[in-house]
């Protein structure tokens, strides 16, 4: 099965005591499955990975879990190690990891394959390779992951490498067979469907997720003009959720919106500047209809 649709890499939200705040992630998570989105992703750069404990994660990704099964939702869990990857085995509801090349090491294009080609090996899951240049230090090139695409277990892409270039193009000529391409740079995930992404994980979809989802639909469908419609309308609105360090803008969002208790984020992130949030506020699309489970 080819990973497909939209996937909100869920932030974690906490109370203003300072705790993660389940009950709201839950409500969260419920609210943007219901508005359209495909599945869930726990622990991507969004829910703070590196700001939580051992506990906090755990307890985090049962409660996405839970929330999948109960809504039949596909869930993806950001592993990047043996041992994390190793835990996600008793999970039936995670259909795979994103996984990403170490940061700070830069270890070459065939070293990152030569490492995740081992952790797809020895991991229960399935893995879509995280390919984030700007937070990894490590280009890879449509050739590395054309390689990658031809390693048993690797089952995709969340492809955030910063833009469309000629390593984009070249990679969807044509698309490596059974392997998902999905969206993962906000501000530039229409042109990324227009050339035959089959999906996308985005931050931004947290809010307007109705739009979002119809976004990816209508490009799968072939609807260039919804498609560009909605593509012109929702951009301008993650340039602005990512002005600032992610979640930070986001988190503000959601918080004027009353939907997290407090906009709080751990170090070594700090709360977005009350401009920054009003930019994305004033950028929100009128609310669209939800889609027809």
């Amino acid at each position: 099965m080819i990973l497909h649709g939209l996937y909100v890499p869920m932030v974690t939200p906490f109370d203003r005591a300072g705790a993660v705040d389940l009950d709201t992630l839950d409500a969260l998570a419920r609210q943007v499955l219901a508005d359209g989105a495909t599945g869930l992703v726990a622990f991507g750069t969004t829910g703070e990975p590196g700001g939580v404990t051992g506990a906090e994660r755990q307890a985090v990704v049962d409660a996405l879990a839970r929330v999948c099964r109960e809504r039949g939702a596909p869930l993806v869990v950001g592993a990047n190690t043996a041992g994390d990857l190793a835990a996600l085995g008793d999970r039936p509801e995670v259909v795979a990891a994103l996984t990403a090349v170490p940061a700070f090491i830069r270890p070459g294009e065939a070293g990152a394959v030569a490492y995740l080609s081992r952790l797809a090996a020895a991991s229960p899951v399935p893995l879509v390779v995280y390919d984030v240049p700007y937070r990894t230090g490590q280009y890879l090139s449509a050739d590395a992951l054309r390689r990658l695409a031809e390693v048993p277990r690797v089952c995709g892409v969340k492809y955030a490498a910063g833009g469309i270039n000629a390593d984009t193009v070249a990679l969807f000529a044509p698309p490596p067979p059974d392997f998902a391409v999905l969206g993962g740079d906000d501000v530039f995930v229409a042109p990324l469907l227009a050339l035959g992404a089959h999906g996308a994980i985005l931050a931004s979809a947290h809010l307007a997720t109705a739009h979002f989802a119809a976004l990816v639909a209508a490009w799968r469908a072939g609807d260039v003009d919804t498609g560009r419609r909605l593509g012109r309308a929702l951009a301008p609105l993650s340039a602005a959720v990512f002005a600032a360090p992610n979640p930070t803008v986001l988190k503000g969002v959601l918080h004027a919106q009353g939907r997290i208790a407090c906009p709080d984020v751990r170090l070594p992130l700090l709360p977005a500047e009350p401009h920054l949030v009003a930019a994305a506020l004033d950028r929100l699309p009128a609310p669209a209809p939800v889609p027809a489970r």
